[in-house]
């Protein structure tokens, strides 16, 4: 199985930046297996995918972080990065990330999560 280690989260006023970091183990000698991703879950709502990567570095976002979360990954180091900026209080939530394998519809592997706080 994969591990996922998050790190990051924290208080930022509207309109900061934060980046998170997951680092992901026991997959690193299989690599081009698997994509990553960034998922959130705001109070009170379901859980939805903001960002994911693939093993050759294609992205997608979701249409209301387009512009400011920038996903990436880092093979040598095998973690996966989301750089948040001009950071709303819409953005508050606890963000996870997650892996699976390239051929499944599905991320199935999830780390702790992690709470991101946008507030004055």
């Amino acid at each position: 199985q994969v591990q996922l280690v998050e790190s990051g989260g924290g208080l930022v006023q509207p309109g900061g930046s934060l980046r998170l970091s997951c680092a992901a183990s026991g997959m690193t000698i299989i690599y081009n297996l698997y994509d990553m991703g960034w998922f959130r879950q705001p109070p009170g709502k379901q859980r939805e995918l903001v960002a994911s990567i693939t093993s050759d570095g294609s992205t997608s976002y979701v249409d209301s972080v387009k512009g400011r979360f920038i996903i990436s990954r880092e093979s040598a180091k095998n973690t996966v990065y989301l750089q948040m900026n001009s950071l709303k209080p819409e953005d508050s939530a606890v963000y996870y990330c997650a892996t699976k394998l390239r051929w499944t519809a599905t991320f199935n592997d999830w780390g702790q999560g992690t709470q991101v706080t946008v507030s004055s």
